[in-house]
């Protein structure tokens, strides 16, 4: 039996535990929930108070930096006086209700079901891949947070929109917005915007002008009609649906509206067409793809923006394009040429012009346009033979060929008997090439021009050795870049830092280097691209020192192209009508060629002369005893061809082909005869006369004593079966 004051005592006590276990967890309670108010207080005290509106300036600085330290492009804030709500036209403020918040007047700072949309999207994503921004959110952004795409920041956003809607009349909001939002090309809120692109008051502004520039606060630089006039109309006419969605106006006023002729201020337009604009372009491009850095965020960040381009070789390039263009009559607006050159072991992009006139036409003729290349696309045939065992003296017939129905010729129907593949690349046989794919594969010389740097699709189709298949100039110039660069690829690139305005780098480039083919293809590849300038279709890129190419024109003489390096400078030049039609009879080895020299002679002037950094190739002769007479020639190099070893060289030069031609000249008039082609013919010369002494190739050793040729980690290339009759 228990003891009666035990057990009242051991009752009491538990009730005593429970008691003080009920009094501690309401004190730690309390004292969380005071923790937390204490920091939601200092939080939102953090938090800019809505008295400093009346102090925002705007503070963008960022700038695009040439590595000669040329600014070529500021974006920088145009001053203007700000304007009263009042006094702006209500289609304007009608247009941008429509087109950013329809809901303006009726939500309280933001819209729900936009906001539960977004947040769907972006926990799923983790991260903000999506928004639903009000006009309110967009000024508490504008005005007092950053751009950077953060919870944090879009929790902050939403706080001072509700401070902003409890304080502020909408329409204060919406004039605070109008005068604060930036419009692209250096233009701070309307006023600005209708001075820099109308030469107006804003008050002046019509519908047209109106939904306009409704338009351009989504992505100011992608809208503005000064980059492209055609997306800035796409976007003026979803700007008047939405606003005949709404009912703002009605469908007639919409169409009028929609054809009405956009008239630009000429004076702003000098302005706004900054340094390189194709470069800077190419730039923002860049920053958006490897640095993850949105257009407001590389706006209105106070980033300054290290670029690779050369603004001194910029200059001498647009003055050879300008030159070469007038020069030729090419001076109609779909006359069109462009033109990229970059170091060849860095990748860094020296020089850059998308088109010849970048306030006529905005489009990339460099990373954006597909063209066919004509024969320059010969190069990925002649490589993929060279790795599976032929040699620049495997003997080929240059006869006609037919295929099917396909009996593609050669350029003025000159045939030359059996040939070295050296003399069927310089003279730029077709024959030669479409028997020499049909040999190697077509499907290995896709692979080739893949592994080199071609990313549009490329046809299973023996039409691609004389280029029929559509690629980008940034493509071929990497391509090219392989051969220069020793077999080892590197992607052309434009933006080498990004730095805060402390000095903190955001942004570092970091190029790939990796080897796509071997040293002894590199050399015979060299080797014959030095005849095509020395001997063959390039004969009017020679610029007097060491240097390769290869020229191109497609059907029709439709599209021209030279693809030619230096040992440190690849440079590649397109030109053709954006129209598609025939240029006469342009070709290859005139204009683009020209261009490329003028260009390459200007730039390579103070520089050291250097030949290519490749072995020596030795070609022994065996002769017949009884006879005297070469019976067969057999080609080795010295050294290794792969491997962390030295090779060395023999510092004795061999002078090569050293023909005399007539350089090309320009056409005098628009009659000019022109040749009879067929599918995908090209630009051959004439066949040098019989009393020209063509001496057969014998690559030149280098004039260095050694290189040595750095281990790659990639895998051994993959072994191919030889094809053809190697060594004679």
């Amino acid at each position: 039996m228990s003891d009666p004051y035990f057990s009242y005592n051991r009752k009491k006590f538990k009730k005593q535990r429970q008691t003080e276990g009920f009094q501690y967890f309401f004190v730690i309670l309390c004292a969380s929930v005071l923790a937390a108010g204490m920091a939601l207080v200092l939080y939102f005290n953090s938090l800019p108070t809505i008295a400093q509106l009346s102090e925002y300036e705007p503070t963008l600085t960022s700038q695009i930096v040439s590595s000669d330290d040329v600014v070529i492009k500021t974006f920088g804030a145009y001053k203007s006086e700000k304007v009263s709500v009042d006094q702006m036209p209500d289609n304007l403020k009608k247009a941008i209700v429509a087109i950013e918040d329809k809901n303006f007047y009726s939500h309280r700072g933001f819209d729900p079901v936009a906001l539960a949309r977004s947040t769907v999207s972006n926990i799923m994503a983790r991260k903000i891949v999506q928004g639903a921004s009000t006009i309110t959110q967009q000024l508490a952004r504008i005005l007092f947070l950053s751009q950077e795409k953060t919870f944090d920041r879009k929790f902050k956003e939403l706080i001072i929109a509700y401070r902003l809607e409890k304080t502020i009349p909408k329409d204060q909001i919406l004039e605070m917005y109008l005068n604060n939002v930036y419009l692209g090309e250096g233009a701070y809120g309307v006023e600005a915007a209708a001075e820099i692109y109308f030469n107006k008051k804003v008050e002046d502004l019509n519908l047209a002008e109106s939904s306009l520039i409704a338009g351009l606060p989504q992505a100011p630089s992608v809208y503005s009609p000064y980059q492209n006039m055609n997306l800035a109309l796409k976007r003026r006419s979803k700007v008047l649906k939405r606003m005949v969605e709404e009912g703002f106006i009605t469908a007639e006023q919409a169409g009028e509206a929609n054809n009405a002729k956009v008239l630009l201020s000429e004076e702003a337009r000098r302005t706004a067409l900054k340094k390189a604009p194709y470069f800077n372009d190419f730039v923002m491009r860049e920053l958006k793809e490897k640095a993850g850095l949105t257009e407001d965020e590389i706006i209105q960040g106070g980033y300054k923006i290290y670029t690779t381009l050369n603004y001194d070789m910029q200059k001498e390039a647009e003055k050879s394009l300008r030159t070469g263009m007038k020069e030729w009559g090419l001076s109609k607006p779909y006359n069109q040429a462009a033109l990229i050159s970059y170091d060849t072991t860095s990748g860094q992009i020296l020089a850059y012009i998308g088109g010849k006139d970048y306030s006529e036409t905005q489009f990339d003729r460099v990373s954006q346009a597909v063209r066919q290349p004509g024969s320059s696309f010969k190069v990925f045939v002649y490589a993929t033979a060279m790795e599976k065992g032929l040699t620049p003296f495997t003997k080929y017939p240059d006869k006609p060929i037919k295929i099917g129905n396909w009996s593609p010729a050669n350029y003025g129907g000159k045939y030359r008997g059996e040939i070295p593949l050296y003399k069927a690349l310089a003279y730029s046989s077709n024959s030669i090439a479409v028997k020499l794919i049909q040999d190697v594969g077509v499907e290995d010389v896709i692979r080739m021009a893949s592994r080199l740097g071609i990313t549009t699709p490329i046809a299973h189709d023996p039409t691609i050795a004389l280029g029929s298949s559509a690629v980008k100039l940034i493509d071929m110039a990497t391509a090219y870049g392989v051969f220069a660069n020793g077999g080892v690829k590197v992607e052309p690139y434009a933006v080498e830092r990004v730095e805060t305005i402390t000095g903190n780098i955001v942004y570092q480039a970091n190029n790939n280097y990796k080897r796509i083919i071997d040293v002894k293809t590199v050399a015979y590849m060299v080797e014959m691209l030095k005849q095509v300038i020395k001997q063959g279709t390039g004969r009017a890129s020679a610029i007097g020192r060491p240097s390769a190419g290869k020229t191109g024109t497609t059907d029709s003489y439709r599209d021209a192209w030279f693809m030619g390096f230096t040992p440190d400078i690849v440079t590649g030049v397109w030109v053709g009508n954006d129209n598609n039609t025939t240029n006469g009879s342009l070709t290859g080895g005139t204009i683009p060629a020209i261009i490329w020299r003028n260009y390459m002679k200007a730039v390579t002037k103070d520089k050291p002369v250097m030949d290519f950094m490749y072995p020596e190739i030795l070609v022994d002769k065996i002769k017949d005893n009884s006879t005297g007479e070469i019976v067969k020639e057999t080609v080795g190099t010295t050294g290794a061809m792969q491997g962390d070893q030295n090779v060395k060289f023999n510092k004795s030069n061999v002078d090569l082909d050293n023909l005399d031609f007539e350089e090309t000249r320009p056409k005098t008039n628009s009659t000019q005869k022109q040749q009879p082609v067929n599918s995908y013919q090209d630009d051959s010369p004439p066949v040098p006369s019989n009393n020209s002494s063509l001496r057969d190739f014998s690559p030149a050793p280098v004039p260095i004593t050694q290189v040595r040729i750095k281990k790659t980690d990639e895998p051994p290339l993959p072994g191919q079966k030889t094809v053809g009759n190697a060594g004679f």
